[in-house]
């Protein structure tokens, strides 16, 4: 009797149930278990039915018992399965992997533009059978939320979609993005008219987002819906000024009116959607030829309309950012800028995150000595995956050469701050009530951007050089002794700031450092072509600047430094709002004892601060959960004090 016993009981483990219930080709060598169920309820075995995917599916068709949506779901997955065995065939790599002489590479294309063709339709007829089964089975998609199919199945459109444009882009090489693709039968229309930046540009690159994976990032912040995301490239600014040091940054006339040191976004996320131009049956979603892919700027749209109804729109808000910063480099710069190896960055430069938005207010960073834009990957991606700050901020990077004088950077900062702010409408919400942020070096500039100041004499009686009194009119040098805040800010928050300096700089291996580092041969240059010009005796009085105030950048971070002594009492404007955040590793809770290891409490703390908080950590107190906690508590208050956000 038990030798006829059919089916048997045992124990599995939950991850190999929820496997065989979630996994399917994507995330595996073989088709879904409900694929390959309704394969088994026909007699058709996998492995032939991929092979010969448009016979098979024709057979499917004429089961009656096979129902809508198992039709439809496993067409989906059987024809992309297909194109995926078509994608590492030999044919379709042959021509990408060769480069090989004209002879045989004219052996090779036909062979690999039919491969390519084959696997182009495979891909067109996965997106229209999952594109069906989403949007118009006898089932609305709301009836069926919780079910596993319907996730596989918006995996199936996204992935075939994205190969869909990836092999498409590969195949014709071409920089120009076309207002319509042909694929087999089909023509896809393409609409910009939700991202009109990309309708009249070449691209760079296009990668799709599923196919990156970044080391370095704590997360990768992501919106969940249809679509398949993307991160477009676009060219790199023509205009440059070749190393030039530009002493006069508030007066200088640049080339087409525009500083090119202020860069747009290049590094764009981009989400991508096909529909049927006839959605009137599922026959037409499978068969019309015309179809229309939509190309939309996921920070500006959050839902589309399918069918007369909202859905949410995918996103990956991480990947161009991750990708921003591997391509260029940007922490190599920062030490190479230090000790004069990068003259590109002599000069500051900005850099916008995202494309600019007038409804959106504007948040600038600013970075510490030896740093770069780098030093703001915790907070930049952490924000970007909040709803509410992503949806009302916009970030501005600012990277400086830190082996600058502080009074200089400070200058060409403010220069580059106030003409990116003049671009901007008069009547556009990003023009005010921006918040500014600068951690270590960074924030003593950040503290000296929205401060009122004049030390012009007190730097000429630090100096003990009466001679100087007569040339404190100097353009050159009011430029830099007369302070000015930038009036579009009116929110700061410095971190591990060492406003009255720090003892740090004075040891022994950082003043050996110092000789080290140099200040930049660019800037000595142009400093020198204006002495040239000048009469006599005003050479000789500008030149005493240099051995009195004109240091490199971490000297001037010295608590005995001329520069420290003569900002150090600067505060912002009366009645503006600022904070301060706070590392402490003493072990102690008594404020002279306490510090980040770099800079002292004394020295960071800020009488007037409308909050300070201290946290357990180092000097790069910037990329702590605490602190980062902290910031997006600051943001969110200052939405709320301007009445764009009600918690």
């Amino acid at each position: 009797m038990g030798g006829c016993q059919v089916i048997s009981v045992k124990p599995q483990a939950l991850n190999i149930t929820l496997a065989n219930e979630r996994d399917s080709i994507l995330t595996r060598s073989k088709l879904s278990e409900a694929s390959l169920n309704v394969l088994s309820m026909t007699g058709r075995e996998a492995k032939t039915c991929i092979e010969q995917a448009q016979q098979c599916i024709t057979e499917l068709q004429q089961i009656p018992q096979i129902q809508d949506e198992q039709l439809l779901s496993t067409s989906s997955e059987i024809y992309l399965a297909r194109a995926m065995e078509l994608e590492s065939s030999t044919d379709c790599q042959s021509a990408l992997s060769n480069p090989e002489t004209a002879s045989t590479k004219a052996k090779t294309q036909q062979p690999y533009e039919q491969c390519l063709e084959q696997q182009l339709a495979m891909l067109d007829h996965s997106i229209r059978y999952s594109y069906a089964y989403l949007f118009k089975t006898k089932r609305q998609p709301q009836e069926r939320i919780f079910d596993n199919r319907q996730v596989q199945i918006r995996d199936f459109y996204n992935q075939a979609l994205a190969k869909l444009i990836m092999t498409y882009a590969n195949r014709y090489q071409s920089t120009k993005v076309e207002p319509q693709i042909k694929v087999g039968k089909s023509l896809y229309s393409i609409d910009f008219s939700h991202f009109p930046q990309l309708a009249h540009v070449e691209v760079a690159q296009l990668l799709s987002s599923y196919n990156l994976n970044f080391s370095g990032l704590n997360s990768i912040n992501r919106r969940d819906g249809f679509g398949s995301e993307f991160v477009i490239v676009l060219p790199k600014n023509p205009f440059s000024n070749n190393g030039k040091y530009i002493l006069d940054p508030l007066n200088f006339s640049y080339q087409n009116g525009k500083n090119p040191n202020i860069h747009q976004a290049r590094y764009l996320a981009a989400t991508i959607t096909m529909q049927p131009k006839s959605f009137q049956s599922i026959e037409d979603i499978l068969t019309q030829p015309e179809m229309q892919i939509q190309v939309y700027d996921p920070y500006r749209v959050e839902n589309i309309l399918v069918g007369n109804k909202q859905y949410p729109l995918a996103a990956n808000f991480s990947a161009p950012y991750g990708l921003w910063l591997a391509q260029n480099n940007l922490g190599i710069a920062a030490y190479l800028s230090l000790i004069d190896r990068e003259k590109e960055l002599t000069m500051p430069h900005l850099y916008m995150l995202e494309p600019y938005n007038p409804n959106k207010k504007i948040i600038v960073l600013i970075h510490g000595l030896a740093s770069s834009p780098e030093a703001w990957i915790a907070l930049t991606n952490d924000m970007m995956g909040d709803p509410v700050l992503r949806e009302h901020y916009q970030v501005w990077q600012v990277f400086y050469s830190t082996n600058m004088p502080m009074i200089e950077s400070r200058l060409q900062i403010y220069a580059l701050l106030k003409q990116a702010f003049s671009q901007i409408n008069a009547h556009a919400p990003a023009k005010q009530d921006a918040v500014l942020i600068g951690h270590s070096m960074g924030g003593i500039i950040s503290r000296l951007l929205v401060s009122n100041a004049d030390i012009s004499q007190k730097a000429i009686d630090s100096m003990n050089l009466r001679q100087l009194n007569q040339f404190k009119n100097e353009p050159l040098i009011q430029q830099r002794l007369q302070i000015r805040s930038i009036e579009n800010f009116n929110r700061a928050i410095f971190l591990a700031t060492p406003h009255r300096g720090t003892e740090y700089a004075e040891r022994w291996f950082n003043r050996a450092a110092r000789k080290i580092i140099r200040l930049p041969g660019a800037f000595i240059s142009a400093l020198s072509d204006a002495l040239q010009h000048q009469d006599p005796e005003r050479q000789a009085a500008l030149r005493q600047l240099n051995p009195e105030i004109i240091q490199n950048g971490p000297s001037d971070l010295s608590h005995q430094s001329t520069f420290i002594t003569l900002t150090q009492d600067i505060m912002p404007r009366k009645g503006w709002v600022y904070h301060s955040i706070l590392g402490n590793n003493s072990k102690s809770q008594i404020p002279e004892q306490m510090g980040d290891g770099v800079v002292s409490y004394q020295s960071a703390h800020l009488a007037g601060a409308s909050s300070e908080k201290i946290f357990t950590g180092g000097h790069s107190i910037q990329m702590t959960p605490e602190a980062i906690l902290e910031l997006r508590r600051i943001l969110r208050l200052h939405l709320v004090e301007h009445d764009l956000y009600k918690p």
